[in-house]
C-alpha cells in the first residue's frame, strides 16, 4: 500500500451535487468544489417534492449558471418528449434526464437521438451496461452537449468490479468531446479517486459523501485515536455499566 496522502486539489473529475432537499442544495451551491446537480424522482419523493415546477424554479434560483439535471416522469415517448421539451424550457443551463429504457425494457435511442438533434442537452441515465453505452453515444452524436449516468454504484452492489466498465465506457465515448461520463450513484468517497483514475468526466454525491470530503488526506492513525475516542465518549454518555 502507498503512503500518498490523497488530495482534493488534484482531482480533475468534477463533482456534482446528487439530491433534492432544497436547502441542502442552496447550501451546497454556496461551496466552490461542487461543478454541479442532479436530481430524480425517486429522491424527490424522498424529499417531500410535491410540486414539480416550484421545485425545479427554487433550485435554477440558487445554483446560477452551473449545469442542472431534471427527469421526465413518463413512461410512454410521446409522453416524455413533451415533458423534454418542457423541462429544456427552463433554462440554458439545464439537462433533461431521460431513462435508458422505459419500463418495459424498450430502448429510448429514437428519443434521444431526435431531441439531440433538436439541440436539447441531455443527461441519459440508467446506464449499467457497455452495450448501453455504446448505442446511446451513437444516438447522441458529436454536437449537442450531454451526459450519459452510469450507475457505477450499482454496478458494484451486484459484486462487479465497475472501474473497468467505467474505463471501457471513457474509451467509447473519447472521440465525441460532446458527451460527459457521468459516475452515478457512489457509495464511498474512494470512488471520487476511483472516477478520477479512469479518467471519469463527473461524479454524483448525495449531501451524506459530500460531508465526508474534509476526511480526504486525514492521517490513518488520528483517525484511529478519533474513533476510539468517540466509542469511549459514547459509553460514558450512555451510562453503560459492566
Amino acid at each position: 500500500m502507498t503512503d500518498a496522502r490523497p488530495s482534493l486539489e488534484a482531482l480533475r473529475v468534477r463533482i456534482f451535487a446528487d439530491g433534492a432537499d432544497s436547502a441542502a442544495i442552496a447550501s451546497l451551491a454556496a461551496r466552490p468544489y461542487v461543478a454541479g446537480f442532479t436530481t430524480n424522482p425517486t429522491l424527490m419523493r424522498k424529499a417531500g417534492v410535491s410540486d414539480y415546477r416550484s421545485f425545479a424554479k427554487e433550485v435554477l434560483g440558487v445554483v446560477g449558471e452551473r449545469p442542472v439535471s431534471f427527469e421526465v416522469i413518463a413512461d410512454e415517448f410521446t409522453e416524455m418528449e413533451r415533458q423534454a421539451r418542457e423541462i429544456g424550457s427552463w433554462g440554458r443551463n439545464v439537462y433533461v434526464k431521460i431513462p435508458v429504457t422505459n419500463t418495459r425494457g424498450e430502448p429510448a435511442l429514437d428519443l434521444i437521438r431526435k431531441l439531440s438533434a433538436d439541440g436539447f442537452q441531455l443527461n441519459v441515465t440508467a446506464l449499467m451496461t457497455l452495450d448501453q453505452v455504446r448505442d446511446v453515444s451513437a444516438a447522441l452524436g458529436e454536437g449537442t452537449p450531454c451526459c450519459l449516468s452510469l450507475f457505477a454504484g450499482r454496478l458494484a452492489d451486484t459484486g462487479r468490479d465497475p472501474m473497468p466498465v467505467v474505463a471501457r465506457a471513457v474509451e467509447l465515448m473519447a472521440r465525441r468531446p460532446n458527451q460527459q461520463l457521468v459516475w452515478a450513484s457512489p457509495r464511498e468517497v474512494l470512488n471520487v479517486f476511483q472516477a478520477d483514475a479512469v479518467g471519469c468526466h463527473i461524479i454524483t454525491m448525495t449531501r451524506d459523501l459530500l460531508e465526508k470530503l474534509p476526511l480526504v488526506g486525514t492521517d490513518p492513525g488520528q483517525l484511529s485515536l478519533e474513533t476510539v475516542r468517540m466509542f469511549h465518549r459514547d459509553a460514558l454518555q450512555a451510562g453503560y455499566d459492566l
